[in-house]
């Protein structure tokens, strides 16, 4: 198992954690960062792993140090105090391998294994030496040689060698002065390969002897290691062959030594295109990201560039290549984008139809026969043909907004935007920001990046400005510049913004009347009054109650799970009586309140369920004699009516009903309290 150190907490070092912990091979010792509050840390804690704010103690411990705080001055630092045979690998590194090693765990728990028992034996191999003096006394004999032969130092020194080991043959090289070299000897728990030397003075004479031995089942053992090596390169191959990603690697000259299978896929080069030649031999567009990481030693993500000679579209990734601190090459891994790009272009589609349901309203929900209003859809339909500027023109109620729905999605520009704004609902520099945006810091509580305006949101859709009769005339201004530049400026900003913006303007103000009092720019009427279409009230279209109404009981049915089969004739005729000041808003709030008050037992409406109330006939009853109500009653009940019929005109908007009414919002809430009126 691999003992590894993690020195940084952050979100690389996080994401380490995790693969590390889920792998049976590898075991986390400790996780380091200075910052107490790091991600890493905590997880760590939470698994029962060491953390700390210094490295260091951990050096014995470990097999592997990962540095992923990404700190040049910290990786340098940590490579120049580590102990031998302590690895340091770089975070960018890590991470690269990491998917190569979470895809053929077995594979890599296997390698990894067999990594380290190699590593034990290469660090374990030392020579056993043992010494004698003339006399056949021991006087060397150091701790491999205790490893081997199971005594220890302070036992055999000073005694004979034939004595405390026999087997050693140093007194009878002392007696026949002759070398024996490469001699295999068995100690028992293991064979032993010996050379044994005399020891002579100046004259030649003997004078000692000594012995060096090599145990034979490292030697071995090294020999099947060896072996296991050739194993693991080839599963190693296998794994980098396998998988789906490109793999190219370069030395530290820039120049290929590897590439796999599925590079040669994506780009339609081979390993005789590639191997020895330099790394920008793939690239049809950008820049090489192997001599960029060779140069900076840094790692790069995400770099978009076309390769081979059918100029594929990828992502690159792209790690430096570190061995005990040198630069050996860089590593990259090409990703195919054209799957990515396929996807992004079918959530475009989405979003095309999404936005396209955002206009709810077609020519075939606008309900009317009559000749006035057949000529205003006639109209429309042309109207949306073309790209010009629409001006609906009519009373509150009369279908303004279902009109602007219709045109948008019967034009070129269905598949895009349609934002509603209704210019009377805000002040004049909460439209002004609405509208054309904000930079950041225009002023207090702006968003920080700032925000578009509807205008940039809408643009290659439709924007409708409801109630534009209302617009302040500073705004009117702003307005006319972005329907003759095609540009606007937010507010706070200084550069120009093109847009392209189908506008569809309503109101129920008289403009004209508006224009001579000053209360709207002439020049602004004329770009609003391209294609003018007037719809004509209720009151004129008489024959349109009767479909309108059974349309409305269809909805209620609907919405308020009723089985009601429609009107009586009575009913409709009742209908049909009334000036209807609100027009189709006001209809349809009738039908629904009437709806509400139908039995469940009853299908139809009849003129019961009609209130003269609701169809805006006096509140005072004719019946009740008038001289038994105070004045104040009075007044509160024509107060009630008045403020009821406005309300029912803005279909409920109070903003706007308090304007008509010309007091302010709160004194309006304040009379629905008094008087009792729902809201």
């Amino acid at each position: 198992m691999v003992r590894v150190l993690l020195v940084g907490g952050g979100k690389g070092g996080t994401a380490l954690l995790r693969a590390f912990h889920s792998m049976e091979a590898v075991r986390v010792v400790a996780v380091v960062d200075l910052d107490p509050g790091a991600p890493a840390l905590g997880l760590a804690r939470e698994w029962g792993i060491e953390t700390a704010a210094d490295y260091r103690p951990y050096f014995h411990g470990v097999d592997v140090v990962i540095e992923a705080t990404g700190d040049v001055g910290v990786y340098r630092e940590i490579d120049s105090a580590r102990p031998p045979g302590v690895t340091l690998v770089p975070g960018p590194v890590a991470e690269l391998l990491m998917t190569l090693l979470q895809e053929k765990e077995q594979l890599i728990h296997r390698l990894s294994r067999q990594r380290r028992e190699l590593d034990a034996i290469l660090n374990s191999t030392h020579d056993a030496m043992m010494a004698v003096d003339q006399a056949g006394c021991i006087t060397l004999f150091n701790a491999a040689a205790q490893r081997l032969t199971g005594l220890h130092a302070a036992e055999v020194l000073g005694t004979e060698a034939k004595t405390t080991i026999p087997n050693s043959r140093l007194h009878i090289v002392l007696q026949t002065g002759q070398a024996e070299l490469n001699q295999l000897q068995d100690l028992g728990r293991v064979k032993i390969i010996t050379n044994r030397m005399p020891v002579r003075d100046e004259d030649g004479r003997v004078v000692g002897a000594v012995a060096v031995f090599r145990d034979v089942t490292e030697l071995f053992g090294l020999a099947e290691e060896v072996t296991n090596l050739r194993e693991i390169q080839s599963l190693l191959e296998a794994i980098i062959n396998a998988t789906q990603d490109a793999i190219s690697v370069v030395d530290r000259e820039g120049k290929g030594i590897l590439i796999n299978p599925a590079y040669t896929r994506l780009t339609g080069l081979g390993p005789d295109d590639v191997i020895g030649k330099p790394a920008t031999v793939d690239i049809a567009e950008g820049e090489s990201m192997h001599y960029q990481v060779l140069q900076t030693r840094r790692a790069v993500k995400g770099v978009p560039m076309k390769v081979g000679p059918a100029r594929r579209e990828v992502i690159v990734n792209c790690a430096p290549i570190l061995v005990d601190g040198e630069l050996k090459g860089s590593v990259g891994v090409i990703h195919d984008i054209s799957e990515i790009q396929q996807l992004t272009e079918e959530l475009d589609r989405a979003k095309r139809l999404i936005r396209k349901l955002e206009a709810k309203y077609t020519f075939e929900d606008i309900i009317g026969h009559s000749p006035s209003f057949v000529s205003a859809v006639h109209l429309a339909r042309s109207a949306a043909q073309t790209p010009a500027t629409v001006l609906l023109r009519g009373e509150s109620g009369t279908g303004k907004e279902l009109f602007a729905h219709a045109i948008h999605n019967e034009s070129a520009r269905r598949y895009h935007q349609f934002i509603r704004v209704n210019c009377a609902a805000f002040s004049e520099s909460l439209l002004e920001s609405e509208l054309f945006g904000y930079e950041e810091g225009a002023f207090t509580g702006a968003k920080r990046g700032g925000k578009k305006g509807v205008f940039e949101e809408a643009s290659g859709g439709t924007l409708f400005l409801d109630e534009i009769g209302e617009l302040p005339l500073p705004t009117q201004a702003k307005i006319l510049r972005a329907i003759q530049e095609k540009e606007i400026v937010r507010v706070g900003g200084s550069r120009a913004i093109p847009v392209d913006v189908r506008i569809i303007a309503a109101t129920h103000v008289n403009l004209e009347k508006a224009i001579q009092e000053g209360r709207f720019r002439q020049d602004l009427y004329y770009r609003l009054n391209v294609m003018p279409i007037v719809l004509p009230p209720l009151r004129e279209r008489q024959e349109d109650i009767e479909p309108l109404a059974r349309q409305f009981v269809r909805k209620f049915n609907q919405d308020f799970g009723r089985q009601v089969e429609g009107l009586t004739p009575r009913a409709i005729a009742r209908l049909e009586e009334y000036s209807w000041p609100g027009n189709v808003r006001e209809l349809e709030n009738v039908i629904g309140r009437a709806m509400i008050r139908v039995g469940y037992t009853d299908t139809w409406i009849d003129t019961v369920h009609l209130p003269l109330s609701d169809l805006g006939a006096g509140q005072i009853n004719p019946e009740e004699p008038e001289d038994e109500r105070t004045l104040e009653d009075v007044v509160n009940a024509a107060e009630k009516a008045h403020i009821q019929r406005v309300l029912d005109k803005v279909n409920g908007n109070k903003t706007e009903a308090a304007r008509r009414l010309g007091i302010s919002v709160r004194n309006l809430y304040y009379k629905l309290e008094k008087l009792g009126i729902d809201p």
